[in-house]
């Protein structure tokens, strides 16, 4: 494939886009789902002929608990797959991607009492080697246990994790899982930024980037993108996509790393 800046948007773009945000969305789920007892509540099912209705009942993400994929004429079985989540007393988030959903969708979701209340920006790029990060930041592949709890030390304290242990016995089978490679990024030898990066196919999907805040402004995110797109035209991929809220840090560094603007998808919630 082109250069990153060459790449023309598509729908067949689109739908790889979404079709693997939706399969790394779900391989997430599906290792809190397996945990004992189901704690936190996982649940999911087809929603029209692409998408899924994703539910972790007792984790209030909204990445979590949305209806993605919705295409046009498939707005009829909003009114029941929302029913599924008021009865899961699940507050849901529906998206609607521009060149999938249509104005049905959007008069159909108006009915139903939700209004546009965010958006979120996908990027794409194609696949390429790495330049040399800034100085004092080592980016390396996680490989062993002693790394991974590095690894998840790092995710932790980015993502503002509240329980840290707790998440992190429930995530051990990250490490080794089908598709994904983990990254742990350093600043002065120190553990300070992690990402995932998930490969299905000819696809890569840039997911989950978090620094430190103690560490941040020292070029670890970006470093973290690069090394993704390096080691994912290593595995073959034609086109990397990752994601970010709209005007986000994370989706300004995106663009400085040379990822492209493909869409911005509109997220409904109810009012």
């Amino acid at each position: 494939m082109a250069s990153g800046s060459e790449i023309l948007p598509s729908l067949a773009l689109i739908r790889r886009t979404i079709d693997i945000d939706i399969a790394y969305t779900l391989s997430r789920l599906q290792v809190l789902e397996r945990l004992a007892g189901n704690p936190v509540g996982i649940a999911y099912r087809r929603f029209g002929r692409r998408g899924y209705a994703l539910m972790a009942r007792h984790l209030p993400v909204a990445s979590f608990n949305r209806i993605v994929g919705l295409e046009p004429g498939e707005e009829m079985d909003l009114p029941g797959t929302l029913q599924w989540y008021r009865d899961n007393d699940v507050r849901a988030q529906v998206e609607l991607v521009p060149g999938l959903a249509d104005a049905g969708a959007a008069r159909e979701l108006a009915r139903l009492e939700f209004a546009a209340s965010g958006f979120h920006a996908a990027l794409i790029a194609a696949p390429r080697a790495a330049p040399r990060p800034a100085s004092g930041v080592e980016i390396e592949r996680v490989g062993d246990a002693r790394t991974f709890d590095a690894f998840l030390d790092a995710y932790a304290a980015g993502w503002g994790v509240q329980r840290p242990d707790q998440f992190k016995r429930n995530v051990r089978p990250w490490l080794g899982r089908t598709g994904w490679s983990l990254f742990l990024g350093r600043f002065e030898g120190k553990p300070a930024a992690a990402a995932i990066l998930y490969v299905e196919g000819a696809t890569a999907y840039l997911a989950d980037a978090s620094t430190d805040p103690g560490f941040r402004g020292h070029g670890l995110h970006a470093a973290l993108l690069h090394a993704r797109l390096a080691a994912a035209a290593a595995a073959g991929v034609d086109v990397a996509v990752s994601g970010a809220a709209f005007l986000s840090a994370s989706h300004r560094n995106m663009e400085r790393a040379g990822m492209k603007l493909q869409f911005v998808r509109s997220l409904w919630t109810r009012v």
